[in-house]
């Protein structure tokens, strides 16, 4: 039971999920950007509604109406580009650390200046090993769930320790961003001291030619 009771925290705290609704136009495009480490499994559940002007309310979206998902990585090298139905689940997995762009648009081919409807999208994006699957807290056989849950609980361990190497690597590169940054401002101000001296000393040399020649000293 302290093995199962382990895993629900762990499932609870460090499965990181977004979920989340916005509204956008029949012909608008819409991204999120995703701070994702690299080899990891990626999972967004997405659903379409359209306002109903009759109903006053978001329903779901007409026949045929679909999405058209799009998402690169930090390099901006395509990873998918694919037309599904208003409401569908992707899986994708990251090949390089960093910011992810996902982006949803409807695959509505109407000219823009008459697709005036509305649409709300839902959005899931689970980043990390899938939950576990419902029916196995509801099976009989108490070692194979608690096989499985300690499995998935291993799992997530090892997304955590690779969260946390992600972490520090990018630590470290803002770190040494930081220490060139500051290390520029320094070598700035000594420039502009030695430009100041500079000025100082020509000026005050300008100054004593200046009177030597009007025979002021």
């Amino acid at each position: 039971m302290e093995i199962i009771l382990i895993g629900v925290l762990f499932n609870f705290f460090f499965v990181h999920s977004t979920a989340l609704y916005f509204h956008a136009g029949e012909r608008e495009e819409k991204c999120i950007i995703e701070d994702i480490p690299n080899d990891t499994l990626i999972t967004v559940c997405f659903k379409m509604q359209q306002w109903d002007l009759n109903e006053h309310d978001f329903l779901p979206s007409a026949p045929g109406l679909g999405m058209v998902v799009t998402i690169t990585d930090p390099n901006r090298e395509l990873l998918l580009s694919k037309v599904y139905g208003p409401e569908a689940t992707v899986t994708f997995t990251s090949h390089t650390y960093g910011e992810h762009s996902i982006c949803l648009q409807s695959n509505s081919t109407r000219l823009m200046v008459f697709a005036a409807s509305r649409l709300r999208i839902h959005l899931d994006i689970q980043v990390g090993e899938h939950l576990l699957d419902e029916t196995i807290a509801q099976t009989k056989d108490k070692v194979n769930e608690v096989t499985l849950r300690t499995e998935h609980l291993i799992e997530q361990i090892q997304h955590i320790m690779k969260e946390q190497g992600y972490q520090r690597e990018r630590e470290e590169f803002f770190r040494q961003k930081s220490e060139d940054t500051n290390s520029n401002v320094l070598w700035w101000a000594v420039l502009q001291t030695i430009i100041l001296i500079s000025v100082g000393v020509w000026q005050i040399k300008c100054l004593k030619d200046f009177l030597i020649a009007k025979k002021l000293v």
